[in-house]
């Protein structure tokens, strides 16, 4: 069910997306899955998706997002929103999101680089806007019954149309965001060197543990908090920069994530990918270390800091 964030805790038929809405279109072919069912609130308030909701916002770096057209019959039939519906029991909101992106509008699995989450959370029921970018360009198909259409609309355009109340709501604020791309440089010799646990015995092996790490978190995301961002979680760039004998370690990253091996001064590598990030207009630009003369010369580009704490707590245990 194609439903967008924006609920509101109101009254009458209209309490935002999903809630209190006709009896949703009759199941496609084979069974359905427990979290095609209503959630309750302890006021009476329902919301379509027993585990919750999600859908997802992808722009194709051109300055155009994929919108749907909702048919008729749906709530709030002809208005136009993003494709997305209920969470399927032990779904996670992004694997929800692209699931029901791929069922009803044909995108591709492999073909949105994830930006951030927007998460509206009612206590019973939260619906998560999962925000991306094409990686390459696609056409969108209509797969099943819930669309009259699906286009690339201009975002300029955007608020022209007849939109969902909810999407309509929440557009201004994710519209604000769609160009922001966060980046993390990692002083990789700083922060590993930042915990007693034997690395000096195997450089490159230790550069090769936290460079898996930071794998992991750029495909898993990172909260918004520590990069000071609004909206829940955000999947930024990252630069691991690696000097001396680590520089030796493999390269253990599959996420996109740029492992520089510096061929001298790691300090100046560091600053200079923190220079080409800003120069490239990525923002906030974050340079992971602990050393206060790196700290200085970076903040004087414009870049924050964070010690290496910031990053332990954040990498999987």
């Amino acid at each position: 069910m194609p439903d967008v964030p924006g609920v509101n805790r109101l009254s009458g038929a209209d309490r935002g997306p999903g809630a209190d809405r006709a009896t949703p279109p009759g199941p496609p072919p084979g069974p359905r899955d427990p979290g095609d069912a209503w959630a309750v609130g302890p006021d009476g308030t329902k919301a379509w998706g027993r585990f919750g909701a999600a859908g997802l916002l992808v722009d194709d770096g051109s300055g155009r997002v994929l919108l749907q057209h909702r048919v008729e019959w749906s709530h709030h039939g002809g208005t136009w929103g993003i494709p997305g519906g209920a969470r399927h029991q032990g779904e996670d909101a992004v694997t929800g999101a692209l699931r029901e992106s791929a069922e009803e509008a044909g995108v591709p699995h492999d073909g949105v680089d994830l930006r951030h989450t927007a998460v509206l959370d009612l206590g019973f029921w939260t619906y998560t806007t999962v925000v991306g970018r094409a990686s390459r360009p696609f056409e969108p198909v209509i797969a099943d019954r819930e669309s009259l259409a699906l286009s690339w609309i201009p975002v300029d355009e955007v608020a022209d149309l007849p939109l969902h109340p909810g999407f309509g709501a929440s557009w201004p604020t994710l519209r604000a965001a769609l160009d922001t791309t966060p980046h993390v440089v990692v002083d990789a010799a700083n922060v590993v060197g930042s915990r007693p646990d034997g690395w000096w015995r195997d450089r490159a092996g230790a550069a090769a543990t936290l460079v898996a790490g930071v794998d992991a978190l750029a495909a898993d995301g990172i909260a918004a908090s520590g990069l000071d961002l609004p909206f829940a979680r955000w999947w930024p760039r990252w630069t691991v920069v690696l000097e001396g004998e680590a520089r030796l370690a493999p390269d253990t990253a599959a996420h996109g994530v740029e492992v520089v091996r510096a061929p001298a001064s790691g300090d100046d590598a560091i600053v200079a990918a923190a220079e080409r990030a800003l120069a490239e207009g990525d923002a906030p630009v974050v340079v992971v270390t602990a050393d206060r003369e790196l700290r200085s010369r970076v903040e004087a580009l414009g870049a924050g800091a964070r010690g290496p704490a910031w990053l332990r707590d954040a990498l999987p245990a």
